[in-house]
């Protein structure tokens, strides 16, 4: 498997590193969106959100929230975002689970990801009931 992530947990590719437990693994953005940019991964991989176990995710949520609360602690941010693909029509490049914690400070020159496409309350209805079914 050719998987950066799955390198940086063996060692064998270099990160900085700031937090690690037996299942997940925080580092540093090296391509950062704003100061204190970081990942959380799951030691084992998985490609992305639709065959990572729902035990798994859980554990990244709860570093992922630990995580949180240093950064604000230690940037003094204003905010934080959480930001997570699934395949490349939603931008994933490494598919390897992997969950973005981004601090933000109101001004930051950041942008919002996506644009309202309408609120047409009969369409969304709709497709919650096809969600539904496969629930």
């Amino acid at each position: 498997m050719d998987c950066i992530f799955c390198e940086i947990i063996s060692g064998n590719i270099p990160a900085t590193k700031v937090y690690e437990d037996d299942q997940t693994l925080a580092f540093m953005d090296i391509a950062p969106a704003n100061p204190g940019h970081l990942l959380v991964i799951p030691k084992r991989h998985h490609r992305n959100i639709f065959d990572i176990p729902p035990e798994t995710a859980g554990k990244i949520m709860e570093v992922a929230t630990k995580l949180a609360n240093a950064i604000k602690a230690a940037l003094n941010s204003d905010g934080l975002n959480l930001f997570q693909s699934n395949e490349s029509a939603a931008f994933q490049e490494v598919f390897h689970f992997h969950l973005h914690l981004i601090p933000r400070w109101e001004g930051d020159g950041l942008v919002t990801p996506w644009r309202n496409k309408g609120n047409d309350s009969d369409q969304i209805r709709e497709i919650a009931n096809k969600i539904r079914q496969h629930v």
